[in-house]
């Protein structure tokens, strides 16, 4: 086929079976589809390869040479969820988060940590990101000293929903 192929006198232009051999010579076709390491419409040998292997270089356009198969990574992740484990006080001046990542792969999640007075008053909102194995949890530590005065904090508040980051 790929003699036919060289010389221009096949209409079928690379279906059917193949040939192993390589043949310079013969007339070129300008509307064969050639790749570009071909001279396209002019004489001269189509395959540069050793003749009698298997040089299927630009042959066969058609037929790919790998499939692309859609992965995990092309869906989006899921948001995952925190849950806070310790607020922080003068004692202890972060505050601890848990996050669950729900998805088969890594990923990245923003948590939101409010920090309040004992009268209910939002000292300080923060968000920050934490990386979170595939199907696991995270720490996350947040300063509390971003409120202000850290013995002023009376209560915390962390958003259940980690927002999934691409």
């Amino acid at each position: 086929m790929v003699v036919l192929a060289l010389t221009g006198f096949s209409s079928s232009r690379g279906h059917g079976s193949r040939s192993h051999h390589s043949s310079g010579g013969g007339c070129s076709n300008s509307s064969q589809d050639h790749d570009s390491s071909s001279a396209s419409g002019s004489g001269g040998s189509y395959g540069t390869g050793t003749p009698g292997r298997n040089s299927d270089r630009g042959t066969y356009r058609s037929r790919p040479t790998s499939r692309s198969s859609p992965t995990a990574s092309a869906r989006p992740l899921k948001d995952g969820t925190a849950v806070l484990k310790h607020c922080a006080s003068a004692e202890d001046p972060y505050t601890n988060v848990e996050v669950r990542n729900p998805n088969a792969r890594d990923g990245l999640f923003t948590v939101k940590v409010s920090f309040q007075d004992e009268s209910g008053f939002t000292m300080a909102d923060t968000t920050d990101q934490v990386s979170v194995p595939a199907k696991g949890t995270a720490s996350l530590r947040v300063f509390g000293g971003r409120a202000g005065d850290v013995s002023r904090i009376g209560h915390c508040e962390v958003q259940r929903r980690a927002s999934a980051d691409e």
